[in-house]
């Protein structure tokens, strides 16, 4: 039987050359990660118009609770309706990660802009006592920006408070389409979800498990 690695590669030069490339590549990966020493509580926002802002937030809730760190959610928007991450939450890590729905459902299904800045007020002092609370290391902020984008709280004050009130360890993570300029300025993480396609273009509705 012919070795056809053999024949195309006499003595194996094309491995030797790439353990030479990645060997100098953790070398210098290694000179990098070595300036790397602080640790600090990060403001993290997850905005566009694309799938996954919240699912990529309860990720990291999800790994504070297999890190046994607790954390807290307050949801903006969301109101009444069912979702799967409160229901796992509440139900097998409530010692974990506390959890406060404080929103009545989306903006066109309230219709009553005073009602929903009462709702907004209220998960902002809510969000406050949370973060203030230093035994949380994750604070998550769910659909925030869609408050602050309608004007419903005060992006002044949210950034004042996250610059002057934020204990130095602790997360805060903050979701929702249309991020303020304010905010993304003193964010240490921001990303973009881009929208490239969505099932729900072509005439399916959210579904469970992949939505809620």
């Amino acid at each position: 039987m012919i070795d056809e690695t053999t024949d195309n590669d006499p003595g194996g030069k094309d491995d030797v050359r790439h353990a030479e490339k990645m060997a100098k590549k953790k070398a210098a990966r290694d000179k990098i990660m070595a300036t790397k020493t602080d640790g600090k509580g990060l403001v993290i926002v997850h905005t566009g118009k694309g799938k996954g802002k919240s699912s990529a937030a309860f990720g990291m809730i999800f790994r504070h609770i297999a890190h046994g760190k607790p954390s807290a959610v307050v949801q903006f928007i969301k109101g009444a309706m069912w979702t799967g991450e409160r229901d796992l939450i509440e139900k097998h890590f409530s010692d974990l990660c506390q959890f406060h729905t404080m929103g009545e459902g989306f903006t066109w299904e309230t219709q009553d802009r005073a009602r929903d800045i009462a709702a907004a007020s209220a998960a902002w002092d809510k969000a406050k006592e949370l973060i203030r609370d230093e035994r949380n290391s994750m604070v998550l902020l769910d659909e925030i920006n869609i408050a602050l984008r309608y004007d419903y709280l005060d992006i002044n004050e949210v950034v004042a408070f996250l610059k002057s009130e934020k204990p130095h360890m602790t997360h805060v993570v903050l979701t929702g389409r249309n991020a303020k300029e304010e905010l993304i300025e003193i964010a240490d993480l921001v990303t973009e979800m881009e929208l490239v396609k969505h099932p729900f273009r072509s005439g399916i509705k959210g579904q469970a498990g992949v939505e809620f």
